[in-house]
């Protein structure tokens, strides 16, 4: 064949060495496992976070006992002007962006539809979906041919959710906008993909669930459990890292075995 096929690729101790990596909502949960996924792997890292400064402060330490850089950023991403001062102070601090996971979200269950309120509808539109928007509208002028962008959709996009209606439908409009970035992005040899985790056990369930749902939480699934953000983390590695350098458009499914069409 001509030109031979590559069946081989050159030995990688640290897949993102030399990248700058933007991790929102990356004080606890699966933006905390990814922050640190990277950190191992070599990343400087930017850790968005909105209100809690000590799980921030101890992300932040695990990093550094990773041997990796790290820089703190405390934004509330529902407000645009703070997505652009989040790209504006990474580039500044670091000189460069090669990597942006939007992961930041929120949630409001209610049982009922008219318990939805604008409000609440608002905040989880603006901090799940426009802030991811208004992120990668920010960051563009700085991402140069490799770099990539990983958006943190949700299994809930695949098969919705009758108590997590307005979150559901955030995570649905996330699907749409990894696959329309993608083609937009392409012939800038920029990456785009996104995560859909299924149930993991992360502050935001016992946060925002009632007890007798989060003893359950995640049992319903093929596996029958909730998953660790640790578990999650490493799709992350591989999206950002050459190891998924022919993946674009795609959504990997973290979920404990539920099958996902779609």
């Amino acid at each position: 064949m001509s030109p031979e096929p590559k069946y081989q690729r050159p030995k990688m101790l640290q897949k993102l060495s030399g990248k700058v990596a933007i991790v929102t909502g990356g004080d606890s949960g699966i933006g905390k496992a990814v922050a640190i996924a990277f950190a191992q792997e070599g990343a400087k890292i930017v850790v968005v976070f909105n209100e809690d400064q000590a799980e921030a402060d101890k992300t932040a330490a695990i990093i550094m006992a990773e041997g990796s850089e790290v820089l703190l950023l405390k934004k509330d991403l529902s407000k645009q002007s703070n997505c652009i001062q989040v790209i504006e102070r990474t580039v500044r601090h670091f000189g460069q962006l090669d990597i942006l996971v939007n992961n930041a979200g929120v949630q409001y269950p209610q049982k009922e539809l008219a318990a939805i309120t604008e409000k609440d509808m608002r905040k989880t539109f603006d901090t799940n979906f426009f802030a991811q928007f208004y992120l990668v509208q920010a960051a563009e002028p700085h991402l140069k041919p490799g770099a990539c962008i990983i958006n943190t959709t949700s299994v809930t996009a695949y098969r919705g959710s009758k108590g997590l209606i307005d979150y559901s439908s955030t995570k649905g409009a996330i699907v749409s906008f990894t696959r329309s970035l993608s083609a937009y992005f392409a012939d800038k040899k920029i990456r785009v993909n996104a995560v859909a985790p299924g149930p993991i056990w992360t502050p935001l369930i016992p946060e925002t669930f009632p007890p007798e749902k989060v003893s359950k939480f995640g049992s319903e699934t093929p596996l029958g459990r909730a998953g660790e953000p640790a578990e999650v983390a490493p799709a992350y590695v591989f999206l950002a890292s050459e190891d998924g350098s022919y993946f674009s458009g795609q959504v990997m499914h973290p979920n404990g075995g539920e099958i996902i069409n779609g």
